[in-house]
């Protein structure tokens, strides 16, 4: 990868990073104020609509994070070891994490008349979707296992070609 591509992704990184601390400082108080406004339909589900989504936050910053650790892997040309499947198992356990919350926001969303049936089900739909992601990086994940076994055979190949040699 090169180092224009790194400092890119960092780059974008870096911006979604402070993205999600925006809204979790600022957005969260403001939707809080809002839902305290729209009145009793949407009195029971302010807390764990707000709870969720400053979870979600923290799950986009783990992967932001692990993905960080990964590109500079990818820089020190160390990806294909074993160290980098703690931070490919990060994302896919953030990413897993983040689909639960949006089902169970979903299921906060659903009863009552406070939201409609379609944005409930768009909801579910989103949370399918990033259900989607996380099985996409396990099957990369199975692509990295046997990138790293081939590299690790090689390695022993080689070693033993230099003893013949």
């Amino acid at each position: 990868m090169g180092q224009l591509t790194v400092l890119a992704l960092r780059a974008v990184i870096v911006a979604l990073f402070a993205g999600t601390v925006v809204v979790q400082t600022v957005m969260v108080p403001l939707l809080a104020v809002d839902l305290e406004n729209a009145g009793a339909d949407a009195a029971p589900m302010r807390t764990p609509a707000l709870v969720i989504v400053v979870l979600g936050m923290v799950t986009v910053q783990v992967v932001l994070g692990c993905v960080w650790r990964l590109v500079t892997m990818v820089r020190r040309d160390t990806v294909f070891s074993h160290a980098a499947f703690r931070y490919v198992h990060g994302v896919i356990g953030a990413m897993t994490a983040a689909s639960l919350l949006v089902f169970a926001l979903g299921a906060v969303l659903a009863p009552g008349e406070a939201v409609p049936p379609g944005i409930v089900l768009l909801v579910g739909v989103i949370g399918l979707a990033v259900l989607g992601m996380a099985l996409i990086v396990l099957v990369l994940r199975m692509l990295l296992a046997q990138a790293v076994t081939r590299d690790i055979e090689a390695t022993r190949m080689r070693a033993e070609l230099a003893e013949v040699i």
